[in-house]
């Protein structure tokens, strides 16, 4: 079964420029995604490659019912994003850097809100939140600070461990482990790894980190400036580019360095208005 169908999908947004036209600035429109299309079977895990600013958490935005669009379509597991939200709600959870949670509470009462509001019992939650905070490598005595006191790493795996309490059928991934020591990304690998076995979760992962990309997924593509370039198998990406590593062929495709940042990657940075 298609988990996920993205056809033509377009998103601009409006960017302030530097000069100004008599007492305002000029804003012009600057597309973040521009007919981006692919498809993933249920069960697959897909890496969307690219810079900050290339689209990667415009894409993730708009398939968890975020944004809305601005011309194409696309769909989850049947159902259209954009007219039938409640329904793709339910079926995707997202991971992201920018993942908010309420300050003033503790990463167990975080993730006690979230449980309740997926309707989980008492039960479930008192069994479900220790084990799952335990599996990503979230330390016991810690769990009862407030998320103000911890550091971004702390917050990106309670941000993890409560998109995985309710075991979507659609896992989109933004930079999963963006701020993780070298032990902790690991661990969170592996877990992804097991969830996606165990649950028959489908995964979408947006990251700049090739090699988390390269040992994670069944496919890879290459988003740039906007436009998908290419999805397929590493190896065959290598084969197209002619390429040792999966380094060589972003940059046979890009032209440019991996490390060199798009200009506009504010566009993912909320400067547009």
């Amino acid at each position: 079964m298609t988990a996920v169908e993205v056809h033509n999908l377009r998103k601009e947004f409006l960017r302030r420029d530097a000069e100004r036209s008599g007492l305002r600035r000029r804003r012009r429109r600057v597309p973040a995604l521009e007919d981006v299309t692919f498809s993933m079977e249920r069960g697959e895990c897909v890496a969307i490659l690219g810079q900050n600013g290339s689209g990667k958490s415009t894409l993730v935005r708009l398939l968890s019912t975020l944004l809305l669009h601005d011309g194409g379509s696309a769909h989850v597991f049947g159902h259209d994003v954009f007219r039938q939200p409640r329904a793709v709600q339910r079926l995707v959870n997202r991971v992201s850097v920018e993942a908010s949670f309420f300050k003033k509470m503790s990463s167990t009462e975080n993730l006690s809100y979230a449980a309740r509001f997926y309707g989980m019992s008492s039960r479930e939650t008192k069994e479900r939140i220790p084990e799952i905070l335990g599996r990503v490598g979230f330390p016991e005595k810690r769990r009862h600070e407030s998320m103000e006191h911890l550091s971004r790493g702390m917050q990106q795996k309670v941000s993890l461990a409560r998109a995985l309490l309710t075991s979507p059928v659609l896992l989109l991934l933004d930079e999963p482990t963006t701020g993780l020591d070298p032990r902790s990304k690991l661990e969170v690998q592996d877990f992804i790894r097991e969830v996606w076995a165990s649950h028959d979760a489908t995964i979408l992962l947006c990251t700049h980190d090739l090699a988390e990309a390269e040992v994670l997924a069944d496919r890879v593509g290459i988003l740039d400036r906007g436009r998908l370039l290419c999805l397929e198998p590493v190896d065959q990406l290598k084969e197209r580019f002619r390429s040792e590593t999966l380094e060589e062929a972003f940059f046979a495709a890009t032209g440019r360095e991996f490390e060199q940042e798009n200009e506009d990657e504010d566009a993912e940075r909320g400067v547009f208005a």
